[in-house]
């Protein structure tokens, strides 16, 4: 078994990729069209709800379109996870379900969950795959027209922050699997595990900005170098 006794791992967009989830960046990603002002700020919602629901309706639906299921790589992590006899923290900036599809236990959405909403007046969260309206009603508190998708938006403080702060305080190993390093506080995940001295990994389809700050990089499709990273880390 491996012999690191506490890893922390970070998912982003790029292991997703592979299953069909649009990425946030680049060509043909998932913004492409539209303008962030517009459908991923609170400014926004409150300026316009109507078209910012419609938007994460959308991206609700994407997750049951046929095709879009875990992938090799998620997969790898769920199996490494339940094998693993030290502690594991599988942290992700993705929203959507594949690592629980895969298996996963508990992952820290950091960013939210697609298929779960909140409500405004009573700060219930719940999971829900209905589309949300501005008539949508909150079965805790029975208001309607409060119900927003459980996201993260910019200007927004991520969830499990302070859980994150103790598990790197603490992990004997950090691996980073396809993010960019663009958005913090993710991107300085790397910056707190390098500075402790610990091991480092980036397995990524190409280098992301913090690269420097990565022990050992690897580059590949997700789909090849976890499963094979993990494979190995497994039998260490």
């Amino acid at each position: 078994m491996s012999r690191y006794s506490s890893i922390v791992v970070l998912t982003g967009a790029g292991i997703s990729a592979e299953s069909g989830i649009q990425t946030f960046r680049g060509a043909g990603g998932l913004w492409a069209g539209h303008d962030i002002e517009e459908v991923a700020t609170f400014e926004a919602y409150a300026r316009n709800p109507k078209k910012v629901l419609e938007f994460y309706n959308d991206r609700r639906s994407e997750l049951s379109r046929t095709g879009i299921e875990p992938n090799a790589a998620h997969l790898a992590l769920a199996e490494f996870e339940h094998e693993h006899a030290g502690e594991f923290l599988l942290v992700t900036q993705n929203v959507d379900n594949l690592h629980e599809r895969a298996g996963s236990r508990q992952p820290l959405h950091m960013h939210g969950e697609l298929d779960k909403v909140r409500c405004q007046r009573c700060y219930e969260i719940y999971p829900s795959r209905e589309e949300l309206a501005l008539t949508t009603q909150c079965p805790w508190c029975m208001t309607a027209g409060r119900v927003r998708p459980h996201i993260v938006w910019f200007g927004e403080m991520p969830f499990h922050m302070e859980e994150i702060h103790e598990r790197l305080a603490r992990c004997d190993l950090f691996v980073s699997i396809g993010t960019s390093g663009n958005v913090y506080p993710a991107a300085g995940f790397v910056e707190i595990a390098h500075q402790r001295g610990i091991p480092t990994v980036e397995l990524n389809l190409e280098p992301s900005l913090g690269e420097s700050l990565f022990r050992d990089r690897r580059y590949g499709p997700a789909t090849e170098i976890v499963p094979e990273f993990f494979a190995r880390l497994r039998n260490d």
